[in-house]
């Protein structure tokens, strides 16, 4: 009983495995633009060395060249408010009436 719950868990596990594989992204290939312009930044604010941008590197990073790779398509594009949004707005509008007297 014990090799049959053993090979059931197993195979339960396997199943679990192949499809979160199936599941993923495969990596975007950058363009030669991509690439050009990532290298110059890389070479200019990667303080650390890690072959990466981290947070504080980015926020180093002078807007024109923060402008430079949203132009190429590597920025993080920030999602644009809409126009009639307003910040006075309830936060839930069907709440129950207060019942305080």
């Amino acid at each position: 009983m014990k090799k049959f719950l053993v090979i059931v868990i197993g195979l339960l596990c396997a199943t679990a495995i192949l499809v979160q594989a199936q599941d993923a992204k495969p990596k975007k290939e950058l363009t030669p633009e991509q690439q050009a312009v990532m290298k110059e930044m890389l070479a200019k604010y990667d303080t650390n060395k890690d072959g990466k941008l981290d947070k504080t590197e980015r926020t180093a990073m002078s807007q024109e060249d923060k402008d430079k790779m949203t132009k190429v398509g590597l920025g993080k594009k920030k999602p644009a408010a809409p126009a009639d949004a307003s910040t006075n707005a309830p936060a839930c509008t069907n709440a129950p009436p207060s019942t305080d007297k």
